[in-house]
């Protein structure tokens, strides 16, 4: 069983979870999966992924488990008391071959937005491990645990780098259950208060360490459905969000329409309100120094928040980033694949987005076009005309 608890995902599932609870209990989505790596072959892994699947919704959270995250202090209790009742459902899960794409399969979930949020991060696990498992039996892993020396040494040792923090945002790309609490272990171990925190609530909770995360793309997209008009749904998204944490968990994701489209909703109200931006496509540091100027532009003193980067980060961008930026803001960073799955062979770069709300089309338009995803052309073609957004090649939304 590789999924063995319903912390084994990411904070930020729980931070936008309440919300949908509190906000959105009605709201009915669609998600799909995609694997970018070309000529990956999942289709005899199916019946394995299938029968985790099912393994996945016979979980339960445990009382000291709901325990942990009524001691939070921005969970609600009636939301506790809810993931009290809560069972992932099968019946809300499709996977098989694509028809369309030999070789590939597919995922699909549709059903309440608040019974299908939890699945992406644990499927996505659950395809990573079981690829893995069958494609690199035996993997000896001294090549990982030497590459990960090599990071940490490189971080602690450098100096001018000893403020320099790191979180580990690996849980969806992760070799293996064991060895993402391996590499969290060792970092927690090898770098004492360089390393943050961790977005995994499982091994946050067992390994004394502090949970990391806010909210992701999903949530900004499904208010392209569920906000007042298509032009404000950002701005609706935030102010829901805000309104729920009254001022905790405050960083805005920034790239769900590109920053341009962002910076022109991320008014001075805004800029005040929210504690940072993430920075999670398009070029990084163009992207910090724009955003800097934003809140210049807007009376506020840019050394008052944070910048955070989560974009295919490795150790030696984290230190680029870090040197440019250092003393100019605060500064986060979120490593993922490069810490959980850099153990030899190839990692898998799989997704799982939300397609539909509603019934309605919605899309992400980040500043990285091989990061779209989106089924249906018109609509896209209609969002970035509402959102003041420029055309890019076809096939980059071909996902």
């Amino acid at each position: 069983m590789i999924v063995t608890s319903l912390l084994d995902t990411d904070l930020y599932k729980f931070s936008m979870m309440q919300v949908v609870l509190h906000h959105y209990p009605a709201a009915q989505v669609e998600y799909k999966f995609k694997c970018r790596n070309p000529g990956v072959d999942l289709v005899p892994y199916i019946d394995e992924i299938r029968a985790e699947l099912a393994a996945l919704c016979s979980l339960r959270f445990s009382p000291d488990e709901l325990d942990y995250l009524r001691s939070w202090r921005f969970i609600k209790s009636d939301f506790v008391d809810f993931l009290g009742l809560f069972q992932l459902n099968a019946k809300y899960v499709e996977i098989h071959p694509a028809t369309d794409r030999p070789g590939e399969i597919e995922i699909r979930l549709r059903g309440p937005w608040l019974h299908t949020i939890l699945f992406e991060v644990p499927l996505l696990a659950i395809v990573n491990e079981v690829y893995f498992r069958n494609t690199q039996p035996g993997l000896d892993l001294s090549e990982g645990r030497r590459r990960l020396r090599e990071k940490i040494s490189l971080l602690r040792d450098t100096d001018g780098y000893q403020a320099c923090r790191i979180a580990d945002y690996g849980t969806r790309r992760r070799y293996s259950r064991e060895w993402h609490e391996e590499v969290v272990t060792t970092l927690r171990d090898g770098l004492g208060q360089q390393l943050a925190g961790t977005s995994n609530v499982f091994l946050a909770r067992k390994l004394g360490l502090t949970p990391l995360g806010t909210l992701a793309h999903e949530y900004l997209q499904a208010h392209q459905a569920l906000g007042p008009r298509l032009r404000d749904s950002q701005i609706a998204a935030l102010e829901t969000w805000a309104k729920e944490y009254r001022g905790d968990l405050g960083i805005a994701l920034s790239d769900v329409y590109g920053l341009s489209a962002f910076l022109r909703d991320f008014d001075m109200y805004f800029c005040k309100l929210f504690d940072g931006t993430r920075h999670d496509s398009g070029e990084p540091f163009a992207w910090g120094e724009r955003v800097l100027a934003h809140y210049r532009a807007n009376r506020v003193d840019p050394r008052s928040k944070v910048l955070v980067f989560s974009d295919g980060l490795d150790i030696p961008k984290v230190m680029r980033l870090y040197e440019h930026f250092n003393g100019r803001c605060q500064l986060a960073f979120g490593v993922g694949t490069n810490l959980t799955n850099d153990v030899g062979p190839e990692a898998l770069q799989i997704v799982i987005k939300m397609i539909r709300c509603n019934g309605q089309p919605v899309a992400k338009l980040s500043d990285s076009p091989g990061k779209n995803m989106c089924e249906d052309s018109a609509y896209v073609a209609y969002l970035r005309q509402v959102f003041e957004i420029p055309a890019e090649p076809e096939a980059a939304m071909a996902g």
